[in-house]
């Protein structure tokens, strides 16, 4: 047992060291964007539901897999199927394209509702399950 924990830690700090510098530019890309805070009794602007759901529908594909998607399935965290591997997705798929979508939108197992896209909307979370599975 002694002998598996220095084992342990130099795995976990290659596995840190290599994957340290994705890790850090997602977090930073999720912080850069630009958010606003108002205090009871001031102005909040003029954005409404309206103007976020247009906005979110204008996204990509590509964009809504990479600010939301990615960060599990590039690496297969939390047994998420890895984009591009076939062997993943087969027994998913056999579910059904209707499933794989409701699943992704309401989240299963390990994988919480929408992924990390907490302002994605159904079509959008369509569009990422379609654009996961054309990469296989």
């Amino acid at each position: 047992m002694k002998k598996s924990i220095p084992l342990f830690v130099i795995t976990l700090a290659v596995a840190l060291f290599f994957n340290g510098k994705k890790y850090d530019e997602l977090v930073s890309s999720r912080l850069s964007s630009s958010i606003g805070v108002c205090l009871e009794g001031q102005s909040c602007g003029q954005a409404t539901a309206m103007n976020v759901v247009t906005a979110a529908g204008s996204r990509s594909a590509e964009s809504i897999y990479t600010t939301g998607c990615a960060a599990c399935h590039d690496g297969g965290i939390a047994g998420a199927p890895m984009m591009g591997n076939k062997s993943q997705w087969e027994a998913r798929q056999a579910k059904g394209y209707e499933m794989l979508v409701n699943n992704a939108y309401n989240g299963i197992n390990g994988m919480p509702a929408k992924g990390l896209c907490v302002d994605c909307t159904k079509e959008e979370i369509d569009l990422a399950v379609q654009y996961m599975l054309d990469s296989i």
